[in-house]
Protein backbone atom coordinates (compact mmCIF):
# COMPACT_ATOMS: atom_id res chain seq x y z
CA UNK A 1 0.00 0.00 0.00
CA UNK A 2 1.26 3.42 -0.90
CA UNK A 3 1.99 5.74 2.01
CA UNK A 4 2.77 9.44 1.87
CA UNK A 5 4.34 11.50 4.63
CA UNK A 6 4.72 15.26 4.63
CA UNK A 7 7.62 16.89 6.44
CA UNK A 8 8.90 20.40 6.92
CA UNK A 9 8.90 23.33 9.32
CA UNK A 10 5.72 24.09 11.17
CA UNK A 11 6.45 27.79 11.43
CA UNK A 12 7.58 30.13 8.66
CA UNK A 13 8.09 33.88 8.85
CA UNK A 14 6.29 36.21 6.44
CA UNK A 15 8.14 36.85 3.16
CA UNK A 16 10.15 33.66 3.53
CA UNK A 17 9.91 30.46 1.47
CA UNK A 18 7.89 27.51 2.69
CA UNK A 19 9.45 24.18 1.77
CA UNK A 20 7.74 20.84 2.31
CA UNK A 21 8.73 17.33 1.30
CA UNK A 22 6.48 14.37 0.65
CA UNK A 23 8.17 11.01 1.13
CA UNK A 24 6.50 8.13 -0.68
CA UNK A 25 6.75 4.48 0.34
CA UNK A 26 5.13 1.38 -1.10
CA UNK A 27 5.15 2.84 -4.60
CA UNK A 28 7.28 4.83 -7.03
CA UNK A 29 6.74 8.46 -8.02
CA UNK A 30 7.68 7.43 -11.55
CA UNK A 31 4.81 4.96 -11.84
CA UNK A 32 3.06 5.52 -15.16
CA UNK A 33 0.29 8.09 -15.38
CA UNK A 34 0.22 9.12 -11.73
CA UNK A 35 0.11 12.72 -10.57
CA UNK A 36 1.69 13.66 -7.24
CA UNK A 37 -0.13 16.59 -5.73
CA UNK A 38 0.03 19.26 -3.09
CA UNK A 39 -3.22 20.44 -1.53
CA UNK A 40 -3.83 22.74 1.41
CA UNK A 41 -6.67 23.64 3.73
CA UNK A 42 -6.61 27.01 5.49
CA UNK A 43 -8.41 27.20 8.83
CA UNK A 44 -12.17 27.29 8.34
CA UNK A 45 -11.91 26.89 4.57
CA UNK A 46 -12.07 24.12 2.00
CA UNK A 47 -9.35 22.19 0.27
CA UNK A 48 -7.28 24.06 -2.29
CA UNK A 49 -5.30 22.24 -4.98
CA UNK A 50 -1.90 23.88 -5.33
CA UNK A 51 -0.16 21.87 -8.01
CA UNK A 52 1.20 18.55 -9.10
CA UNK A 53 4.13 16.79 -10.68
CA UNK A 54 3.40 14.08 -13.21
CA UNK A 55 5.24 10.78 -13.37
CA UNK A 56 6.83 12.20 -16.53
CA UNK A 57 8.19 15.14 -14.45
CA UNK A 58 5.84 17.69 -16.03
CA UNK A 59 4.48 20.16 -13.51
CA UNK A 60 1.08 21.80 -13.19
CA UNK A 61 0.09 24.69 -10.94
CA UNK A 62 -3.00 26.44 -9.72
CA UNK A 63 -3.24 29.73 -11.64
CA UNK A 64 -3.72 31.63 -8.41
CA UNK A 65 -0.47 30.29 -6.94
CA UNK A 66 1.63 29.70 -10.04
CA UNK A 67 3.81 32.77 -9.61
CA UNK A 68 4.90 31.64 -6.13
CA UNK A 69 4.92 27.85 -6.39
CA UNK A 70 7.47 25.29 -7.50
CA UNK A 71 7.17 21.51 -7.33
CA UNK A 72 10.13 19.24 -7.92
CA UNK A 73 11.11 15.66 -7.24
CA UNK A 74 14.02 13.48 -6.23
CA UNK A 75 13.52 10.06 -7.76
CA UNK A 76 16.51 8.62 -5.89
CA UNK A 77 14.73 9.36 -2.60
CA UNK A 78 11.20 8.81 -3.95
CA UNK A 79 10.23 12.27 -2.73
CA UNK A 80 8.60 15.33 -4.18
CA UNK A 81 8.86 18.83 -2.80
CA UNK A 82 6.76 21.98 -2.61
CA UNK A 83 8.25 25.45 -2.43
CA UNK A 84 5.98 28.44 -1.87
CA UNK A 85 7.70 31.81 -2.01
CA UNK A 86 6.90 35.10 -0.32
CA UNK A 87 4.49 33.60 2.18
CA UNK A 88 1.97 35.65 4.13
CA UNK A 89 -0.27 34.73 7.08
CA UNK A 90 -2.92 33.78 4.49
CA UNK A 91 -0.73 30.81 3.59
CA UNK A 92 -1.30 29.32 7.03
CA UNK A 93 -2.90 25.95 6.43
CA UNK A 94 -2.68 22.21 6.75
CA UNK A 95 -0.68 21.01 3.75
CA UNK A 96 -1.28 17.58 2.23
CA UNK A 97 0.39 15.52 -0.44
CA UNK A 98 -1.73 13.07 -2.38
CA UNK A 99 -1.82 10.85 -5.45
CA UNK A 100 -4.14 11.13 -8.40
CA UNK A 101 -4.67 8.75 -11.32
CA UNK A 102 -6.69 10.46 -13.97
CA UNK A 103 -9.58 12.01 -12.11
CA UNK A 104 -9.39 9.58 -9.23
CA UNK A 105 -7.79 10.68 -6.01
CA UNK A 106 -5.92 7.93 -4.25
CA UNK A 107 -3.63 8.04 -1.27
CA UNK A 108 -3.18 11.03 1.02
CA UNK A 109 -0.64 11.95 3.63
CA UNK A 110 -1.83 12.81 7.11
CA UNK A 111 -1.16 16.50 6.56
CA UNK A 112 1.19 18.92 8.23
CA UNK A 113 0.28 22.22 9.86
CA UNK A 114 2.22 25.24 8.63
CA UNK A 115 1.78 28.58 10.35
CA UNK A 116 3.07 31.81 8.85
CA UNK A 117 3.84 34.25 11.61
CA UNK A 118 6.59 36.54 12.78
Amino acid sequence: QVQLQESGPGLVKPSQTLSLTCTVSGGSITTNYYYWNWIRQPPGKGLEWMGAIHYSSSTYYSPSLKSRTSISRDTSKNQFTLQLNSVTPEDTAVYYCATRYGSNWGYWGQGTQVTVSS
